[in-house]
């Protein structure tokens, strides 16, 4: 009984590593909105890391979560490391690249709770009545991370993230200027290097 237990048990664990090496070596993220506002004001929302704090969706996920901003205030080579609670963990965000009012390129390096270096993209595109923006995320997985998707879906992990932080920019960027958007009760502790 013992031996078929064991065979059982060495079948099983041989099919989920077949299975999770079959898995695509990259994945993408992405969502999109339609912002009543130019593509320069979306724009200056997102190319000014600052500016994040009044958007950023995993700022609301963690208050407290402490931020030390490095570089140029905005467009290539800004920066920012994080450091949060076990849902933000830590890492760091770097503009990479940057095209007034069209194209964001963000490198996004995680150090905790998991270790990982991904793309971050936002475009922005003018549309009848405004701007199309759209927040995209891809990386590649090694063999830990393909075996993780198979219980973790990435898409619902990031994409309802993405989704918010939209709402949230479409609010700051629709509002009129000099109104007040940023989310009340979120403080933080901000060293500039």
């Amino acid at each position: 009984m013992l031996k078929i237990i064991l065979l059982t048990l060495a079948a099983a664990i041989v099919i989920f590593v077949i299975v999770a090496a079959m898995q695509p070596a990259e994945f993408r993220v992405s969502r999109s909105a339609l912002i009543a506002a130019p593509a320069s004001k979306v724009f200056a929302q997102v190319n000014e890391l600052r500016k994040w704090e009044a958007w950023n969706p995993w700022g609301k996920l963690d208050p407290a979560m402490k931020l030390a901003y490095d570089g140029p205030p905005a467009g290539n080579g800004a920066s920012y490391h994080w450091v949060g609670n076990n849902q933000v963990g830590e890492g760091r965000l770097t503009i990479v690249e940057s095209r007034a009012s069209e194209y964001i390129r963000l490198k996004l390096e995680f150090m905790k709770p998991f270790t990982a270096t991904n793309t971050g993209e936002f475009t922005f595109r003018p549309e009848d009545g405004g701007t199309a923006v759209t927040w995209s995320m891809n990386g590649r997985k090694n063999f830990i991370a393909k075996a993780m998707h198979l219980f973790f879906d990435m898409d619902k992990m990031v994409a309802g993230q993405f989704a918010k932080g939209l709402a949230d920019l479409k609010a700051v960027s629709e509002a009129p200027v000099g109104e007040k958007t940023s989310s009340p009760g979120i403080s933080r502790i901000i060293v500039s290097l």
